[in-house]
């Protein structure tokens, strides 16, 4: 059995704060996170992310924090992803798909698709989307390649990285941007109990501020 096949999903709630942020860091700021293909330690110093940050994450009512691992192992939290509802008003619109990070030492098992894969499934059941959304650091071509192979498109939509806000780290090279990439998401109804009818997705409720990174 994979890494992948054994890992169990849950949703975060704030006592999770801290095991988040330590993952997230994990995979993406300091040498240690070297030991995966994730790192941004080649273009960004400081954090990726904080209690505080995450902490708003989690108590976002358009979203919420997915989390999978292997309960009773000696690392039992192995990835995490946020997903943030978009909604459109002609439509069920998008999701907004961050803060995605597998631990270093688990990357290259599977785990990463499974978690992403899991994530679509969530946006296509639990909101009825219409596509997926992401935004990837444009010099980041081996991530990007990475989605390509999973149905995600690039954009070439384009915003610049918040230079002088610490809060997403420092940049250690000028001209980092983001780009939008995206994938169709086909509705998926839940699996109904006997005798009862698939439920069907509510209105959309108000629009919600476009697409940041987590």
């Amino acid at each position: 059995m994979t890494a992948a096949a054994e890992l169990v999903f849950t949703t975060a709630t704030e006592a999770d704060v801290p095991a988040l942020v330590a993952l997230v860091e994990s995979a993406y700021r300091g040498e240690a996170s070297r030991a995966g293909w994730t790192t941004e330690a080649d273009l960004l110093d400081g954090q990726r992310t904080d209690p505080q940050g995450v902490l708003e994450t989690l108590r976002d009512p358009s979203g919420l924090v997915l989390t999978a691992g292997r309960p009773g192992a000696a690392e039992p939290l192995l990835a995490c992803c946020h997903l943030r509802h978009r909604p459109a008003a002609d439509g069920p619109g998008a999701v907004y798909f961050g803060m995605f990070a597998v631990r270093p030492t688990a990357q290259g098992g599977g785990i990463g698709a499974a978690v992403l894969a899991h994530a679509e499934h969530t946006a296509r059941t639990t909101w009825a989307a219409a596509r997926m959304e992401m935004q990837v650091i444009s010099a980041r071509a081996d991530l990007i390649a990475w989605y390509e192979r999973r149905g995600y498109t690039r954009t070439g939509e384009r915003t610049p990285f918040p230079y002088g806000d610490e809060r997403f780290g420092i940049p250690r090279r000028p001209g980092l941007e983001f780009e939008l990439l995206v994938k169709p998401l086909r509705w998926a109804p839940p699996r109904p109990r006997a005798g009862r009818s698939p439920p069907r997705p509510g209105p959309a409720p108000a629009p919600a501020p476009g697409p940041r990174r987590c």
